[in-house]
């Protein structure tokens, strides 16, 4: 490697999988810093894989490969419930998880809680490539508040109810929203087939974690199916949960996804498809393991689980 290349303006940004390991990436500029009611906010350029929104020391998305976990995130779930017209999102602040359950010629109405209104005004100026337009669409209502409140005094239902949270970081905002007591109050909200799917950390860097929050929703939802992708800019595969009351996703044949897709969805998808669905639900052996393990035990309020682990 010659000097030409190594980061121009010798910024590096250092972020920790645990206490004992971590990666680095050049930055090229900082577009944005700032600190919030909730969480540290910081809007980069890296020299490599472009605009990046970062919460709390944690890449949460770049412009490089967030189609990889977005798509991951929202259409193995819409696309195993028949027909899903009442989405919930919480978090989701990018807007990008918005944008592609938007995508769905079926839904009628999708309802966005944030806790952090700073996350999306930063995002709609510095990234809004993430939300394509989606603030905008008339199916979509914003809501500023914090998603389990919203969930707990709610009463309206929803066919898929979608959970794109940061990590559950000891002192962070979310953790109290991977436990058996939140996952019981979502269930309330869904339709008869309804279905809940979240984001649940590294299964590289947090199985542990990966696992208890696959026990937290296999002891509420009588089908509890985990699956993970690659995301380049985590360098780690990254974990999913779905709960589902009726639909179970492993069900589906690769053609009956892809039939779905080219009758459902706008637009062409770049990564999820029939064969991808497949993939991502085949773990290895050694996670199976894990998630087998009846030694973790489902989170609690009293009890919640925590990164790393």
């Amino acid at each position: 490697m010659s000097i030409e290349d190594v980061s121009k303006e010798g910024t590096w940004f250092i972020e920790y999988n645990t206490p004992f390991s971590y990666h680095v990436r050049g930055i090229k500029r900082v577009l944005y810093s700032g600190v919030t009611k909730y969480q540290r906010i910081a809007v980069v350029e890296f020299e490599d894989i472009g605009r990046a929104l970062i919460l709390d020391g944690k890449t949460q998305s770049t412009l490089y490969d967030e189609f990889i976990y977005h798509e991951s995130l929202v259409h193995p779930a819409m696309i195993t419930h028949p027909n899903p017209r009442k989405v919930l999102i919480l978090g989701g602040g990018e807007g990008a998880t918005a944008r592609e359950v938007l995508r769905h010629k079926t839904v009628s109405e999708v309802t966005m809680v944030d806790i952090d209104d700073e996350v999306i005004k930063v995002s709609k100026e510095y990234l809004p490539e993430m939300s394509q337009g989606a603030f905008d669409d008339p199916r979509l209502k914003l809501v500023i508040g914090d998603g389990r409140k919203f969930i707990e005094e709610s009463r309206d239902k929803y066919d898929v109810i979608i959970l794109d949270l940061t990590d559950p970081l000891e002192g962070g905002p979310s953790y109290l929203l991977y436990t058996v007591e939140f996952y019981t109050a979502i269930k309330n909200r869904l339709n008869d087939d309804g279905i809940i799917v979240t984001q649940a950390t590294s299964t590289f860097y947090a199985l542990r974690t990966f696992a208890t929050i696959h026990r937290t929703i296999a002891a509420v939802f009588p089908i509890a199916r985990a699956y993970h992708v690659y995301v380049p800019s985590f360098d780690s595969t990254w974990g999913f949960v779905i709960g589902s009351l009726t639909h179970d996703p492993i069900t589906l044949t690769p053609e009956e996804v892809d039939s779905r897709i080219r009758s459902r969805i706008n637009g062409e998808l770049r990564f999820y498809e029939g064969a991808m669905h497949r993939v991502i639900f085949t773990l290895p052996r050694h996670i199976r393991a894990v998630l087998e393990d009846k030694t973790i035990k489902p989170a609690t309020d009293n009890n919640p689980t925590f990164l790393p682990a």
